[in-house]
């Protein structure tokens, strides 16, 4: 049954990719920030944008149902996991982490879900075999399946980013380096990976480059004699214009390393330090926890959700 998933997620990533290159659509390979909210910054209307940045949209969400002493209760605990050296201090750093933890939620759980399936000793770490042993079971038994797929290929790029993950060599994998092995553009260190991967996807002539007609060849298939979109001939003038960047007709690693991984704002500093400036009643330049209580409104919601009642609230406070 496993396998069967497996196999049913590897269907369902190329039928995605088919559909992704139809003549009409684009294929987007970059990786960016995603916002820390969807709400507008503006703390003169109210800290919901806060909110959503500092707890995760959803989370955030549980708070409004609590009274302004349980969310205070919470927060208190919540500053405790923020302070990761138990100092009795949060950093602008401290804070920053915590927030693109928050914001990387959804990625832990999806983590959290597959844990299970690929532990199979149930000893809190999944080895390399364990990994290729539920993904690759059924190729291992039949080296041939009629089915399309080249479980060999997959199998050597899969080992191959294990290992990169696998920080200490030892191809056992915790659960935060196997994290950065099924989301490897989280990771600083995983970004030569993703890279790698993407050029080898692109490269059809695997000279070890991408050329133009490679770069538009992976998100838009010509379909007959139909011309291209303005998109595409506005991709082909992306090309030239900025990707690039040396004018040789092609892209090199680092080049395409500045296309899919572009060095984004940040907005998890910005609300970090936002925060510790609204916060830092002493002005030296870390909150304690009787800091980040005494603005909680700013940090997390409550039942008192007017904006209106929660100035007076904080003045009462």
């Amino acid at each position: 049954m496993t396998m069967d998933l497996r196999q049913f997620l590897m269907c369902l990533s190329l039928c995605t990719a088919l559909a992704l290159s139809k003549p009409t659509e684009k294929k987007d390979r970059v990786h960016h920030e995603p916002q820390l909210s969807d709400k507008v910054h503006n703390d003169a209307q109210s800290f919901d944008y806060d909110h959503d940045a500092f707890l995760g949209a959803e989370e955030a969400k549980t708070f409004d149902q609590l009274t302004p002493e349980e969310s205070k209760e919470r927060l208190g605990m919540i500053v405790d996991k923020i302070d990761a050296d138990k100092d009795g201090f949060v950093t602008e750093g401290e804070l920053k982490s915590w927030i693109k933890h928050a914001q990387k939620k959804y990625i832990y759980d999806n983590v959290e879900n597959q844990w299970q399936e690929f532990d199979m000793n149930q000893d809190g770490l999944i080895s390399w075999d364990e990994y290729r042993n539920v993904t690759y079971g059924t190729y291992l038994d039949d080296p041939d399946p009629d089915d399309g797929f080249n479980y060999k290929q997959m199998m050597v790029r899969d080992e191959r980013r294990f290992k990169m993950a696998d920080k200490d060599g030892d191809l056992i994998a915790t659960k935060e380096e196997f994290t950065a092995f099924l989301h490897p553009e989280e990771y600083d260190y995983m970004k030569d990976i993703v890279v790698q991967e993407t050029m080898e996807d692109i490269d059809k002539n695997s000279d070890g480059f991408i050329d133009l007609e490679e770069y538009i060849g992976d998100m838009y298939s010509h379909d007959g004699n139909a011309d291209e979109p303005e998109w595409v001939k506005t991709e082909r003038e992306q090309f030239v214009e900025f990707r690039d960047k040396n004018r040789d007709g092609k892209m090199d690693k680092e080049e395409t390393k500045d296309w899919i991984l572009p060095s984004d704002y940040d907005h998890a500093e910005a609300e970090a330090r936002h925060l510790v400036y609204e916060s830092d009643q002493n002005k030296d330049g870390k909150l304690t926890k009787e800091e980040i209580v005494d603005k909680y409104d700013l940090f997390v919601g409550s039942q008192a959700t007017d904006f209106g009642e929660a100035l007076v609230r904080h003045d009462e406070f």
